[in-house]
């Protein structure tokens, strides 16, 4: 028998290079032959199909040196053996291969910064995960890239050490021991070069600081090198607003202490002089449209130079030759410095370039959002031409939905189609969904259970679903709401409501009175603009007051004027319009809302609308004002009083703080004519609610913006039908709050006081919120 045996146990570049100069050695060569037969051995868990397909020999085949060498770097390629070698049996070629352990399992020891799947994700973006080929080079790849995650959370003494334990069926356990130690933190930020503005001023720019009391919270005192590339270009962008043309950063100096534990952050800059716009002038191709491109120019003449304005007018520039299908339109401003004066004048040099339409747009990031949720708010549409204004467009629409926390659009040229592109939309899921769960005992109610899911992307289809329940014995709640935002391809949306509310009051009696309101809602939300739409429905409800001990007069002349059970058909109609840039933690822009209920069928008529406003003023980075006004106003129809369970309420967390819950408004005694007795609170037919909030950073969380303090003034009352809206009756209040955006929803806490009251009113200074503004 005939054989050679080219073995190693190196690194394969090393090992291919081995082969080849064994296979032309001539105590090894063999001679030429036919390939009559090839055989494998050796293999485990890989299939012989695998080998077969890699090497460049078949059956019929003649075999050379050459080849040989040639078929052992390429099963080496695979990166699935760890030794392979070739023998010659007569004319048949054999195959020897040893093949790599498998990793059986991965284990972390110490671990407690991170979540483990974050650990497993990362590794397996490296190429080390279950059920793949171990290997020691790619094991001590993965240490570093274990290491370069925690040097992301500033724990740059963090230690990894790996170790391979082999089991059974050619595997290995793969562990990792983790000594995480302590996060290194800055104790210093130093800028040198500054004049115009002070240390403390620029430093109020930075996300990054030398930490307070709040660090454990915010973690702004730990470093990283992508958190400091921020806070520089922060920096760099607050001198450029303020006519710095020339400013720059001439250095960054990072310095670590032995024991990796604390840093210092060195700055050097430049900051020139400062210099006035002069003037603005156009020069290129804009289409024969100059006027129209003038009047979209933001740059200040004869103003201290803002980048920040330069940027806006480029972009406005480029975004308007998108318009016209010119997706690779270039607009440069180019500054004609007059250093003698400290004047600059800027020539917008602009370049079509060429017209091109998109070919696909593409979609990445939704792994659980399905294709068409996202596709269905598009305005560009593939083999239509590129338009700028549509793409953005696209990418808000996108963004409004609110299943995402970042929407990026990425235009990708095509090589060797130069009027072509593809649109890459990348969206980044978020949670869409919460659960509350509730329990209570007291010695009336024994057990209650509570129970509330709500999903706004449910299943990924797009749809919301929320079902709430309550078994409280006096309160008992079962609601059911979905809406289909597509319920038709144009975009119009269907909500159907479901609902039987049991209100009844604790008297210590089992037969005393309870408020059964039960009813179905459908309403239908119509697209009139991009940014508006107008919501029409109708609701069949039914109001049945059950007597018992303890009926309140006002519920006694209901149920007398309207009979026990009430049944009302109310059609609806609303308008809304959000301009906010952000629901949760808004900072600027406009919220609107106008809704109305006309009831002409049923046991009740009436009239009812509602209208709110908020408004957001940005003040600076850190500061915000916020205003709100809220108006209802109902009205008895065809000579019937106002509904009473159709009353607006004021008091409270969303309204006026400081007063307990829906108290400031008409009342009355439970039992007439007796002023002692208990007084029901019984809303009004209309209301006035104004509210102003100061918001701020809470002091030791930087900028932060998911924790910050806020102080309020409110105003605000129910009058009921019969009764004068007076400025006189309002009351007020002023306080303080804390808002945190945590990870069960968002929470407000506040403290307030009256600072206009009567007598009688119920005061609860301290209340708190799960909700957004106002």
């Amino acid at each position: 028998m005939n054989f050679f045996d080219i073995r190693s146990r190196i690194q394969p570049a090393a090992l291919t290079l081995a082969a080849s100069l064994m296979a032309c050695m001539p105590a090894w060569a063999v001679d030429p032959f036919t390939v009559r037969d090839i055989r494998v051995e050796g293999l485990q868990r890989i299939e012989s199909g695998t080998v077969f397909a890699s090497l460049p020999l078949r059956v019929g085949d003649q075999y050379s040196d050459e080849k040989g060498a040639a078929a052992i770097r390429a099963l080496f390629a695979l990166g699935l053996f760890k030794d392979v070698r070739l023998e010659t049996q007569g004319d048949v070629l054999v195959v020897v291969v040893e093949e790599r352990p498998s990793v059986a399992a991965v284990e972390f020891i110490g671990l407690k910064e991170f979540d483990k799947d974050v650990l497993v994700k990362a590794l397996k973006e490296v190429g080390l995960a279950e059920g793949r080929p171990y290997d020691k080079a790619l094991a001590d790849k993965a240490e570093q890239e274990l290491k370069r995650q925690y040097i992301s959370r500033s724990l740059y003494g963090a230690e990894v050490v790996s170790t391979a334990t082999p089991v059974d069926r050619n595997r290995v356990n793969l562990s990792f021991t983790i000594t995480e130690g302590g996060p290194a933190k800055i104790k210093q930020i130093q800028i040198v070069g500054n004049k115009a503005f002070s240390e403390s001023d620029l430093r109020d720019q930075f996300n990054l600081d030398t930490g307070g009391w709040m660090s454990w919270y915010t973690k702004s005192d730990r470093y990283a090198r992508t958190k400091l590339n921020a806070d520089l270009e922060a920096l760099r962008s607050y001198y450029l607003a303020r006519g710095f043309l020339e400013f720059r950063i001439d250095s960054t100096q990072v310095a670590m202490s032995p024991d990796k534990q604390d840093m210092a952050i060195t700055i050097n800059v430049t900051e020139g002089e400062r210099f006035v716009v002069s003037g603005v002038k156009l020069e290129g191709n804009y289409l024969d449209k100059d006027d129209e491109f003038k009047a979209l120019v933001k740059i200040g003449v004869g103003k201290a130079y803002n980048a920040e304005t330069v940027a806006e007018t480029t972009k406005a520039f480029t975004d308007y030759f998108g318009k016209f299908g010119f997706a690779f339109a270039k607009v440069e401003a180019k500054p004609e410095i007059d250093r003698q004066n400290n004047r600059v004048q800027f020539v917008l040099q602009a370049e079509p370039s060429r017209r091109a339409y998109v070919r696909r747009i593409l979609v990445s990031g939704n792994n659980r959002t399905r294709d068409e949720v996202i596709r269905r708010e598009f305005r560009q549409y593939e083999a239509a031409w590129y338009d700028g204004d549509k793409i953005r467009l696209s990418r808000d629409r996108v963004d409004r939905l609110g299943f995402f926390t970042d929407v990026n659009v990425e235009t990708i040229e095509i090589p060797g189609t130069p009027d072509q592109v593809d649109l890459m939309f990348t969206v980044a899921e978020k949670p869409t969904g919460s659960i509350s769960l509730g329990a209570g005992f007291s010695s009336a109610e024994k057990v209650t259970l509570s129970f509330g899911i709500r999903q706004e992307n449910a299943f990924g289809s797009g749809n919301y679903l929320a079902v709430e329940v309550n078994t409280s014995k006096y309160n008992r709640n079962l609601v059911l709401s979905t809406t289909d935002p597509y319920f038709t391809q144009n975009g119009i949306s269907r909500t159907i409501d479901v609902f039987q509310r049991t209100t009844r009051p604790y008297l210590g009696d089992i037969n005393s009175y309870s408020l059964v309101n039960s009813g179905l809602g459908l309403r239908f939300g119509v697209p009139v603009t991009e940014t508006d739409t107008v919501f029409v429905g109708a609701n069949a409800e039914q109001t049945q007051i059950k007597s018992g001990t303890g009926l309140p007069y006002p519920y006694q002349k209901y149920a007398a004027d309207f009979g026990s059970t009430s049944s009302a058909i109310p059609l609806t109609l609303g308008w809304a319009r959000d301009g906010r840039d952000s629901a949760l933690v808004p900072s600027k822009g406009t919220y609107q809302r106008l809704n109305a209920d006309l009831s002409l069928a049923g046991d009740v008529r009436y009239f009812r609308s509602n209208y709110q406003y908020q408004q957001y003023f940005p003040l600076s980075k850190k500061y915000t004002l916020a205003i709100n006004a809220d108006l209802g106003l109902g009205k008895g129809l065809n000579g019937q009083q106002f509904p009473l369970f159709k009353n607006f309420y004021v008091g409270g967390l969303g309204s006026v703080r400081g007063f307990e819950q829906s108290t400031l408004g008409p009342k009355e005694s439970t039992i007439q004519n007796d002023p002692t007795s208990a007084p029901v609170y019984l809303g009004g037919s209309k209301k006035l609610v104004l509210n102003a909030e100061f918001m701020m950073p809470f002091p030791g969380a930087g900028n932060d913006k998911t924790l910050r303090l806020y102080g309020f003034t409110d105003v605000g009352r129910a009058f009921g039908e019969n009764e004068k809206l007076s400025l006189g009756e309002l009351r007020a209040s002023a306080g303080i709050g804390l808002s945190w955006i945590s990870p069960m929803g968002p929470l407000r806490f506040s403290y307030a006081t009256p600072i206009r009251q009567q007598t009688g009113d119920k005061i609860q200074k301290l209340q708190f919120q799960i909700g957004t503004s106002f």
